[in-house]
């Protein structure tokens, strides 16, 4: 199994052309954290996350997480070592707002830290990542003595936090969900009801794990409109601070997974447990959804760490592994198989996706950083929305790349792929629960096309278009030859721009459900392509000519050529109405 390489080459070439890192850090909440700084605290991290999280991968897929007989759970050897060189670190706190002890470096810094411990170790970075959530929930939505009492001990890593949502009954529909909350005479509130799937719900990394948990108060109307959110510690917290008394929240079983074996999946049980109502009765579905934004970005970069890593080590095998001879080879001489036609266009494959992932991605998160720190209204609300488009594009694009891609790396190693002790397959069992993960990939693109292309009667998705349009335009004027990118760009467009624009007439609603997963494919594709071209744009304008600079060109190339004609493919699905989806009747789809 290979060793983790950040490519924090790419990552900064992403967050100079793309992110414009060196706009947003003029930004006066950022101006301590200049590309410089910032740049240096990346080299540290991939350091960090080669040497100490990395080599924890395999060993703590086959340990897993274990449930003691007391309720409590074991995590694989070595992951509390490497937790808490993490916490030491101050890698948590890297975007943590500086008056509760964080650094407050732009968001698009702390994603592309989460990008490398996502790859050096997908099963433990989820606990931070939903820490991450845990903070940006309190932090706009928590009082203030909530915050003083919590955000700082969750932005070092010293507690960690999580999110208690699905209930047996009740799975993405939220509003079956039947915990209950009573309130008591102290201004608590006691919980009763059961969670499953809670990611690091119970583990031994921290002192204490702070569980933002849905519940119903009484009075609430039926549905989500009724729901509250409340605060839950493991421990409760004692005047000076402390963890204390043992709140009456446990772990009863841990699930058995397909992947992320480390990952402890707690089922958790409230009995009476002692919780602090989170902002105001029944608005807890609002303030989940902070969370869960928050989060699908990060599912999202999920899909983009593990591809990298299962790219570097599919690339390894490569290089290494000999066998046949290649075109124009030496008689009698085996050659790498990376010489082989249909091994290149798999490497090209993920190669050219995860830089494209990569760049939509920092893009997001530079969107969420300037809607909530740009000092103009109208650029906060401009960037907001932009954010707003490109989130389900992230989690589910990303999310399914992931396990597409992974799916290549192994079969690029053929047989020893399959063999769990060269990683590989872990690298596609753990990617397939992102698209699952924090909405299903099915409701991003419903989210997709009910929600977000419809915003500002449909003027944000026309403007990303319209950004699109403009630099097949440049590309036209820079005399691209052959026109490569161009072409493939301005087609690639055009076919989304019909596509969106049929689905803002339609008013079949099951027909706009039916168009949403292959309409949220194609738009990934297409800004997968767009952003490709602004990095081979970018490197031909830096004026380097060396190899780095000109497979930027290439991998755009590549894109165009073999990927973006994916995008027209996928017209007539989106198009077409729901009725064959619905021809055959239930009793007859098992033939």
């Amino acid at each position: 199994m290979s060793d983790y390489r950040p490519p924090l080459r790419d990552m900064k070439f992403v967050l100079t052309h793309i992110a414009d890192l060196d706009g947003l850090t003029t930004l006066p909440d950022f101006t301590h954290a200049d590309p410089e700084v910032a740049f240096a605290a990346l080299d540290e991290a991939g350091r960090f996350f080669s040497d100490v999280v990395a080599p924890t991968n395999l060993s703590g897929d086959t340990a897993g997480s274990v449930r003691n007989p007391d309720g409590s759970v074991t995590t694989p050897p070595g992951f509390k070592e490497a937790y808490r060189q993490y916490v030491d670190a101050g890698w948590g706190a890297i975007k943590g707002p500086l008056e509760y002890g964080g650094h407050q470096f732009p968001g698009v810094i702390g994603l592309a830290v989460m990008e490398m411990l996502t790859a050096s170790n997908m099963a433990l970075s989820l606990c931070p990542m939903l820490t991450a959530s845990t903070i940006t929930a309190l932090e706009k939505h928590g009082s203030e003595e909530q915050k003083q009492t919590y955000l700082p001990r969750l932005l070092t890593g010293d507690w960690t936090g999580t999110m208690l949502l699905t209930e047996p009954q009740a799975g993405s529909d939220l509003g079956a969900l039947g915990t209950k909350a009573v309130p008591n005479d102290d201004g608590t509130w006691s919980l009763t009801g059961q969670k499953i799937f809670i990611t690091y719900g119970e583990h031994d990394l921290a002192d204490n794990i702070i569980h933002m948990v849905l519940a119903r108060a009484p009075g609430g109307p039926p549905g989500t409109k009724g729901i509250s959110m409340f605060l839950v510690p493991k421990h409760l917290v004692g005047e000076d601070g402390a963890p204390g008394e043992r709140n009456r929240i446990e772990c009863v079983s841990l699930e058995h997974k397909l992947g992320i074996h480390a990952s402890p999946t707690a089922v958790m049980a409230l009995e009476d447990a002692t919780g602090y109502l989170v902002g105001d009765v029944h608005e807890g579905m609002r303030y989940m959804f902070t969370m869960m934004n928050d989060a699908r970005l990060h599912v999202g970069l999920e899909g983009l760490g593990i591809s990298e890593r299962a790219y570097q080590q599919a690339l390894e095998y490569a290089v290494e592994r000999r066998q046949g001879r290649a075109v124009g080879a030496a008689k009698g001489e085996a050659s790498p198989i990376v010489e082989h036609p249909d091994v290149r266009r798999m490497l090209m494959t993920m190669k050219a996706n995860i830089e494209a992932m990569r760049a939509v991605m920092y893009d997001n998160a530079a969107a969420i950083d300037r809607a909530d720190h740009d000092a103009s209204d109208q650029a906060r609300a401009t960037a907001a929305a932009r954010a707003a488009l490109l989130t389900p594009i992230s989690k589910a694009w990303g999310s399914d790349l992931g396990v597409e891609l992974t799916s290549i790396a192994l079969q690029v190693q053929g047989g020893m792929g399959y063999v769990e002790e060269t990683g590989a397959a872990q690298y596609y069992r753990d990617a397939r629960i992102a698209p699952i993960y924090e909405g299903t990939n099915g409701i991003q693109a419903i989210d997709l096309v009910m929600r977000k292309l419809p915003m500002d009667g449909g003027a944000v998705v026309g403007g990303f278009l319209d950004e699109m349009d403009r630099l097949a335009g440049e590309l036209a004027a820079e005399g691209e030859s052959p026109p490569v990118m161009r072409d493939a760009l301005k087609t690639g467009v055009d076919t989304l721009r019909a596509a969106t624009d049929h689905l803002l007439r339609c008013e079949e609603v099951n027909d706009r459900l039916a168009a949403a997963a292959p309409y949220l494919k194609m738009f990934g594709i297409v800004a997968g392509g767009y952003y490709l071209a602004r990095l081979a744009l970018a490197a031909r304008r830096s004026g380097a000519d060396d190899e780095w600079h000109r497979a930027k060109a290439a991998t755009a190339a590549f894109y165009a050529r073999q990927i973006m004609p994916q995008a027209t493919g996928l017209l007539g699905a989106v198009t077409a109405d729901a009725e064959a989806l619905f021809a055959v009747d239930p009793e007859h789809l098992g033939g």
